[in-house]
């Protein structure tokens, strides 16, 4: 279907020999927000990690904007890490270069080569995450919050079809927490779809949305109870 980004039928997971998550049925659509919890070890970082190719899928059936994750070869993983934006806990900015040069090094990478255009590209998404105004700054000038405003732009640069955002806000304070959802959630608004793996329930609370969980093996969708 057009608008499926992500769907896992009858899936099971492997961490090396280790099984992580069996019987996976999972569907995210074009435009979703979708929270991923679940326990530390219960699964989430496996599952992440199956869709940007890092655990290759063994069994069952998967596919991820529009690559087939069990026929996935490895000279085809760049091209679909192309496709993804993602936006990690600990920021992994480049610290011996500037704002602008982290942003350019990602499009170089990608095989953008047009200087103007990269510029270009580079305020766009700064702009989205307002900091349009830090691109000569380096990331150790910057407070944690901005670092990850930074990290989300970095993940926008290539017009990604599916934003994996694993734990954004988890070395955040409450406070900047609730920002860097904000420009999530105004990024979903703009069309972008989401997938946020996450330990902070106040989050959810204040923003509810589709959830994912990972328990005993198992993922499964919670039904959000309505007061």
């Amino acid at each position: 279907m057009a608008n499926t980004v992500l769907e896992f039928k009858d899936a099971s997971i492997f961490q090396g020999d280790s099984l992580v998550l069996s019987n996976v049925n999972v569907e995210i659509n074009k435009g979703d927000f979708v929270y991923l919890i679940g326990k530390t070890g219960s699964g989430k970082s496996s599952f992440m990690k199956t869709l940007y190719a890092d655990i290759p899928l063994k069994k069952g059936e998967g596919s991820i904007v529009d690559f087939n994750l069990n026929t996935l070869k490895e000279k085809d993983i760049p091209f679909l890490r192309r496709k993804l934006g993602v936006v990690f806990q600990d920021f992994k900015l480049l610290t011996d270069r500037t704002v602008n040069a982290n942003l350019e090094f990602v499009l170089k990478a990608t095989g953008w080569k047009d200087k103007v255009a990269m510029a270009n590209r580079i305020e766009a998404v700064l702009e989205k995450v307002s900091m349009k105004t830090t691109g000569f700054k380096f990331p150790h000038e910057l407070s944690g919050g901005e670092q990850q405003r930074i990290a989300i732009a970095r993940a926008l640069l290539n017009n990604p079809e599916l934003i994996l955002a694993d734990e954004p806000t988890g070395n955040l304070d409450p406070q900047t927490s609730i920002e860097i959802m904000e420009v999530l959630l105004e990024i979903n608004k703009n069309g972008n779809t989401i997938l946020m793996a996450t330990h902070d329930y106040a989050l959810l609370l204040k923003y509810p949305s589709k959830t994912l969980k990972c328990d005993e093996n198992q993922v499964y969708e919670v039904v959000q109870r309505r007061a």
